[in-house]
C-alpha cells in the first residue's frame, strides 16, 4: 500500500476506533461487536507496523483501555490491571508458545475461559472488603465499592485475615440478561446489547439499589497484591483464592505442551454456547510467577499471556414475516420471523427488530435474505441484509394499534411508537397490576394471579370495574371461599378513601411516578383541577419537567381517560387531596434518606417529614439540612460527611418529631 493511501486509511481507522471505543467504554452502548472492533484494531496495528511514522498519540493502539467518565471518584491502581494481546488463530497461539519457550523451555501454561464482563479490583485489609474499583484505563479506575457490595458472591469478609487485592470479572448470567432484555422490550426501553454491556451499565449505576436488582455475579481470577510470598504460580493462586472464599473462574487447567493448550481451546470453544455465562475467548497464561517476571511485558501487554478470541457464528436465512406485538406499556415491538436456522448451539426462528429506526437503518423488508447471530451467544439479532426479494417494498409499522385499533404516537424523546389508549386489551393486565399495587391504590390481596383470573373470566375490562366487583364474583374463581372473597371486597372498599396522590399514580400516566403524583395532588387539590390544568400551569410547578407536564396534559385530553375518571368518581373513589400538616417545624428543611431504617419505610418517613412542613430530596448537596441514615447507608452518607451535613439516626429523628 502506498504511503498516502496508508495515511488516509490509518486516520479513518483511528476515527472509527475512537468513536466505537467511546460508545463502548464511556456510554456503555456499543454499536459493533467485539470481533468487528478487533479486526479494525488489527488492521490499524499492521499499518502502523509497516509505517511507524503514522503512529499518533490518539491512536487506539497506544492505550490499554477506555477512560473513566468521572461519575465516581477516581482510584489509582497500585498494580496496573493490564490488558492482553489478542490472537485469532492457532498459528498465533503456537507462535506465542515458541516465544515463551525461547526463554523457558519447561514453561507450563494455564488455560481458562475469558469471562465477558467488567473487570474490577477488590481490596481487602485484614480480611475485610474495603474498596472496589473498575479497571478504567488500567492505571486509573472508578470507585464502585457501594455497587460491588450488592454483588452477593463478593465476600465482605474473607475466611482468613489477609491483606490482599484481587482482580475479577463482574458479569451478568445469560438467564438474567435474557429476562432483563425482555422486560426492557416490554417497557419500551432501550435494550442492552449483550451481557457485558448490561453488566457494565448495571455496575456503574449511581444508585446501588438499582445495581442490586440486576442479578450481577463475579469470577475472581488473579491476585494483584498480597502480603505473603508462599504463592509461586497461577494455578496455585486460584486454588488459594478459593480457600479465602472467593468465587473463582469456574475451570482452569494446566498444560506442559502446546497440544494440550490447543485441545483445551477447542474444548472451550465447543462448550461456550452451553455455558450459563458469556465468554469472549480463552486466556493462556504462563503458570510460574518467577518465569513471568523474567519474560516481562511490553508497554501495553504482558509477554507471558495471550487472549484467544473465537469468531462469532453467523448464519444466513430468509425473513418470512414481521409480527407486531403490543407490550405492557403500549409499545409496538416488531419481531422478525425467519426460516429456522441453527446458531450457537440452538435453533432460532425469531428476533426482535426493536423499532422503526432499526428497520429503516438496515432497510429490512419482507422476503429478504438476512444474516443473524446471537448477541452474547444468547439473544438472536438481525445484523445485516444480504439481498432484497424481487419487488419488495420498505416496511413500515402499522399506524394504528394492532390490539385495539386506536391511534399510535411517537414522542420526540424516544424511538418507540406506542398505543396511548388506557383501555387497550394488550395493556390491561399490566395496568391493573399497577393500579392495585402497594404504592398505588394498595388493594391488599389483589395480586397478579387474582387479577389474571378476573381478566380471563371476563370480570375486569378496566381499572374502574374493580369497584363493581362483589363477593359472589370472587367466589366463582377457583380457590376462593366466603372469607377470602369478603376480605378482597373489604380491601377494595378501603382503597376508595386513599389520598388523591395514590390515585394519580395508580392511573399509570407515562413519566408520572409516585413523587410526581403527590406533587400534582398537593398542588391542585382535586382531580378536577388536575384534569383542567393547562400545559403552562403544569410546566410552572416546581419539580415538574416539560416532558412530565406534556404527558399529564396528553393523558387527560383522551376521552377514554375522562370516562375512566368519571366512573371512578361515581363508584365513590376519593378525588381530593387529604394532605395533613401537623406544624411547620421542618419548614425550609430538606432531608435525604439513605440506608434501611429500623421501623420506617422511606415512604413513611417522607410522609412524616412533609407533615411537619419539610421536604425530601434524592441526592445530598450543600443545601441538604439532614441526612437520615439507616443500616448499610452508602455513598450519600460519605458525601454528607464530606460536606459537613448533619447526619441523624431514626432515634434522633423520632426525638425531633415528638
Amino acid at each position: 500500500m502506498q504511503f498516502e493511501k496508508a495515511k488516509e486509511r490509518a486516520k479513518e481507522l483511528r476515527d472509527l476506533l475512537n468513536y466505537h471505543s467511546h460508545k463502548y467504554y464511556v456510554e456503555d452502548d456499543p454499536e459493533i461487536g467485539d470481533y468487528e472492533y478487533d479486526m479494525l484494531q488489527r488492521e490499524l496495528a499492521e499499518l502502523e507496523k509497516e509505517y511507524p511514522e503514522l503512529i499518533t498519540p490518539d491512536s487506539p493502539t497506544q492505550r490499554v483501555g477506555g477512560s473513566a467518565e468521572g461519575m465516581f471518584e477516581p482510584v489509582v491502581h497500585t498494580v496496573p490491571l493490564e490488558s492482553l494481546q489478542d490472537a485469532f488463530s492457532m498459528e498465533e497461539v503456537c507462535a506465542f508458545d515458541s516465544r515463551v519457550r525461547d526463554v523457558f523451555a519447561d514453561a507450563e501454561f494455564v488455560v481458562e475461559p475469558k469471562i465477558d464482563g467488567l473487570s474490577v479490583a477488590l481490596e481487602y485489609e485484614n480480611g475485610v472488603f474495603v474498596r472496589g474499583s473498575t479497571r478504567g484505563d488500567g492505571n486509573i479506575g472508578e470507585d464502585v465499592t457501594a455497587n460491588l457490595r450488592t454483588v452477593n458472591s463478593i465476600p465482605l469478609r474473607l475466611k482468613s485475615d489477609v491483606t490482599i487485592e484481587v482482580r475479577g470479572e463482574v458479569y451478568m448470567p445469560k438467564k438474567v440478561f435474557a429476562a432483563l432484555v425482555e422486560e426492557q422490550e416490554q417497557n419500551g426501553e432501550k435494550t442492552f446489547k449483550n451481557p457485558r454491556n448490561a453488566a457494565a451499565g448495571s455496575l456503574r449505576q449511581k444508585n446501588p439499589r438499582i445495581t442490586a436488582t440486576r442479578g450481577l455475579d463475579i469470577f475472581v481470577f488473579n491476585i494483584q497484591r498480597y502480603e505473603g510470598n508462599e504463592i509461586t504460580g497461577h494455578k496455585q493462586s486460584i486454588d488459594f483464592l478459593k480457600t479465602l472464599g472467593f468465587k473463582t473462574v469456574p475451570f482452569y487447567n494446566k498444560f506442559s505442551d502446546i497440544d494440550g493448550v490447543i485441545g483445551e481451546l477447542e474444548r472451550i470453544g465447543e462448550m461456550r454456547s452451553a455455558l450459563p455465562f458469556d465468554i469472549d475467548g480463552a486466556v493462556i497464561k504462563t503458570d510460574s510467577f518467577a518465569q513471568r517476571a523474567e519474560i516481562g511485558s511490553t508497554a501495553k501487554f504482558p509477554r507471558w499471556a495471550l487472549a484467544f478470541k473465537y469468531p462469532p457464528e453467523e448464519k444466513e436465512t430468509t425473513l418470512i414475516d414481521i409480527e407486531v406485538a403490543v407490550g405492557r406499556t403500549g409499545v409496538l415491538t416488531p419481531t422478525a420471523v425467519f426460516e429456522p436456522v441453527l446458531v450457537a448451539g440452538s435453533t432460532v426462528s425469531r428476533a426482535t427488530l426493536h423499532n422503526q429506526d432499526f428497520i429503516d437503518e438496515k432497510d429490512i423488508r419482507l422476503g429478504d435474505r438476512v444474516v443473524i447471530r446471537k448477541a452474547g451467544d444468547i439473544i438472536p439479532e438481525v445484523i445485516r441484509v444480504v439481498s432484497h426479494a424481487e419487488n419488495s417494498e420498505k416496511y413500515t409499522l402499522p399506524t394504528v394499534c394492532p390490539s385495539c385499533g386506536a391511534g399510535i404516537i411517537r414522542e420526540e424523546d424516544e424511538a418507540a411508537v406506542r398505543c396511548v389508549n388506557p383501555e387497550c386489551p394488550a395493556q390491561l393486565l399490566r395496568n391493573l397490576i399497577h393500579f392495585c399495587s402497594r404504592d398505588a391504590m394498595d388493594i391488599e390481596g389483589m395480586g397478579d394471579a387474582v387479577l389474571e383470573k378476573l381478566v380471563s373470566n371476563g370480570l375486569l375490562n378496566k381499572a374502574s370495574e374493580i369497584y363493581t366487583l362483589k363477593k359472589e364474583d370472587f367466589m366463582t374463581l377457583e380457590g376462593f371461599k366466603d372469607k377470602s372473597s369478603q376480605n378482597l371486597v373489604d380491601a377494595i372498599e378501603k382503597s376508595k378513601s386513599n389520598d388523591l396522590s395514590k390515585l394519580v399514580f395508580a392511573l399509570g400516566i407515562r413519566h408520572v411516578g409516585q413523587k410526581a403524583g403527590k406533587i400534582l395532588a398537593d398542588h391542585f387539590g382535586t382531580m378536577e383541577n388536575i384534569m383542567n390544568a393547562s400545559l403552562e400551569q403544569l410546566t410552572a410547578i416546581e419539580g415538574f419537567g416539560g416532558i412530565m407536564a406534556k404527558s399529564v396534559a396528553d393523558f387527560f385530553m383522551l376521552e377514554q381517560s375522562k370516562r375512566e375518571i368519571e366512573a371512578l368518581a361515581v363508584y365513590g373513589v376519593n378525588m381530593a387531596s387529604q394532605k395533613e400538616k401537623i406544624d411547620n417545624r421542618f419548614e425550609g428543611k430538606t432531608f435525604v434518606l439513605t440506608g434501611t431504617l429500623p421501623t420506617y419505610s422511606r415512604n413513611e418517613a417522607s410522609e412524616i417529614i412533609e407533615k411537619f412542613g419539610g421536604k425530601t430530596a434524592s441526592s445530598v448537596s450543600k443545601k441538604t439540612s439532614y441526612v437520615l441514615a439507616g443500616e448499610e447507608a452508602g455513598s450519600k452518607l460519605v458525601k454528607a460527611q464530606t460536606l459537613g451535613v448533619t447526619i441523624i439516626s431514626e432515634a434522633e429523628f423520632n426525638e425531633m418529631i415528638k
